[in-house]
């Protein structure tokens, strides 16, 4: 039918030629851009539409690229593919999953080849997960913990990726721009320890974030991924499992690691 459109690979294809230099001229008047809503400082997240989209390394990866991008302006599927080194076709339904529950939103639009191309930019700096998803009676709780562990998945697969380039050094004394650190170890505190603790690695996280992004040339991207968590007295047989206590601060899902903002979601706990 002429002048109708077509969905392809999440594209829409204008059929007619006349339609697509009509479609052109309008979208070059316009700029082919809509500024939209103002970027979020920080998303809330406590609805399970959402908490199931972070639920996947490679929908966390795109969220990582559109972030690292955010100060230089929107890419489209074709860039975002080209940066995560996988196949356009396979990001389509994941973004449109993004968007769907308004993680990214499309920044702009232009004509190619008869191909109305989107540009997708992020809609919020960073995430943070609602402390009452975590409760024993949420609805969410399992979703809450899905996310966390994609984002777990998603840090592994970075830093695999990287140590296999010859990216990373954990040889190097503490001189080196490059050095690592690694630490894996359990202890048994005090429950108002725990909280010192944990206020202490939060406020490093905030001070980083206070500085933002270093503008020098010898800059390197730095992963820093945490999750600190006390594990309670196993439940005595039909008893209900001890309540999380309300002064325990939310885990955080942040502009995560490789890139120049931090990178995609990484999860602060």
């Amino acid at each position: 039918m002429p002048g109708a459109s077509a969905i392809c690979e999440g594209e829409a294809v204008v059929e007619n030629a006349e339609n697509a230099e009509n479609l052109e001229n309008a979208l070059n008047a316009a700029g082919g851009h809509d500024a939209g809503p103002a970027v979020l400082k920080e998303r809330r997240v406590e609805d399970a539409a959402t908490l199931k989209a972070l639920a996947d390394p490679l929908r966390l990866a795109i969220l990582d690229v559109l972030m690292a991008a955010a100060g230089t302006g929107p890419l489209t599927a074709k860039e975002i593919a080209a940066a995560l080194d996988e196949p356009q076709t396979k990001l389509y339904r994941h973004i449109k999953q993004l968007e769907k529950v308004g993680l990214i939103r499309v920044a702009g639009t232009r004509l190619v080849s008869g191909i109305v191309e989107s540009r997708y930019s992020p809609a919020q700096e960073s995430l943070r997960l609602a402390p009452e998803i975590f409760s024993p009676d949420s609805p969410t709780r399992v979703d809450a913990y899905d996310a966390m562990l994609a984002a777990m998945d998603r840090v592994r697969g970075d830093f695999r990726a990287a140590a296999t380039a010859g990216r990373v050094d954990f040889s190097r004394d503490d001189s080196g721009a490059l050095s690592g650190l690694f630490s894996h170890f359990s202890y048994r505190v005090a429950p108002e320890r725990l909280l010192r603790l944990r206020g202490q690695l939060a406020a490093v996280f905030d001070e980083l974030h206070a500085e933002g992004n270093s503008t020098a040339e010898d800059a390197v991207d730095v992963t820093l991924f945490t999750l600190l968590y006390g594990v309670g007295p196993v439940p005595a047989a039909g008893a209900a499992p001890a309540p999380t206590p309300a002064s325990a601060p939310a885990p955080t899902l942040t502009p995560a690691a490789g890139s120049r903002n931090g990178g995609g979601p990484g999860t602060e706990s």
